[in-house]
């Protein structure tokens, strides 16, 4: 999600927000979600996202948001979110039902309409929720008016969706992250817990089947990359040979931004002070959406 966000700061208008209102669907300990949002933040600017060339902010600072999502929530049908496969997903997995989860995609909806915005860059487990987004702006258009612009969703098929070390998407509700900072000793015990199967070395695998050989193939160089995969395809692909080059390619792909990560720790404020910058200037276009809004629904008088 980072590396294409950070790739459309050469766009005419780039808005980039850390989604900390939707963590509270799944993260009840305030300390830890206070701590993960600076801390995010600090992980966006260290991986090169330029404050000065986009708009960047906390979601919580624009309260608008809030005011949008109860007034779509008003209008979206109960059957567009009970068609929402995310939501069964989650519930499925473990994660305990909420509110929240359930109209997540409404929130999500606020979110992209509240900035007019155009093109949403999504991994291909959120195309359903751009539909609704783009449902939902469309009923409000057909009640009161021309007011939205019409979004629509743009996925990188080549990282779709990254898997975790268990094979799942990789996300912090299913605990099988390796994050990007990470110390070197502590990488390594990640990186060696992916998830692989029991096939010999000298037997074929598909490549395109191994959560390894899927992480491995975004940070490994090109042609090396093209060699494990002929010995994945043709055999000789050794798990655990490809785990230990691949603990050496991700401390080697960070380790500029490492630099600038530690520095970012130990200045918090300088942080807080661009998010706060960022929030003045969303607040800004989001205030014109919602005074229209207010207008159009009848509750500005």
């Amino acid at each position: 999600m980072m590396k294409p966000m950070i790739s459309y700061m050469n766009r005419e208008s780039l808005f980039v927000f850390i989604v900390n209102l939707h963590a509270l669907t799944s993260v009840i300990n305030g300390k830890r979600l206070s701590e993960d949002t600076l801390d995010v933040a600090s992980d966006f600017l260290a991986l090169g996202l330029d404050p000065d060339r986009c708009v960047f902010w906390v979601q919580s600072d624009v309260p608008e948001v809030i005011e949008l999502c109860w007034i779509l929530t008003c209008i979206t049908p109960m059957g567009l979110l009970e068609r929402c496969h995310s939501y069964k997903d989650k519930i499925a997995k473990g994660i305990s039902p909420n509110h929240g989860l359930f109209a997540y995609p409404v929130l999500m909806a606020a979110d992209i309409l509240l900035y007019q915005s155009d093109l949403v860059p999504v991994g291909k487990d959120q195309k359903q929720h751009i539909e609704v987004a783009r449902d939902v702006a469309m009923k409000f258009n057909n009640i009161y008016g021309e007011t939205f612009i019409i979004p629509e969703g743009e996925i990188n098929e080549e990282v779709a969706t990254i898997p975790g070390t268990d094979g799942q998407k990789m996300s912090k509700s299913y605990d099988n992250t390796i994050e990007i900072f990470l110390d070197q000793k502590t990488l390594k015990k990640k990186v060696m817990g992916i998830k692989t199967d029991s096939t010999p070395v000298d037997k074929p695998k598909d490549p395109n089947t191994c959560n390894l050989f899927q992480i491995y193939r975004h940070f490994a160089p090109i042609d090396r990359v093209a060699e494990v995969q002929r010995l994945y395809i043709e055999g000789g692909a050794a798990y655990g040979t490809i785990k230990k080059e691949l603990v050496g390619f991700l401390w080697d792909f960070f380790g500029e931004s490492r630099q600038e990560k530690n520095r970012l720790s130990r200045d918090p404020g300088y942080v807080r002070e661009i998010l706060a910058a960022g929030a003045r200037k969303a607040r800004a276009v989001a205030q014109e959406t919602i005074d229209t809004v207010r207008q159009r629904v009848g509750i500005r008088y």
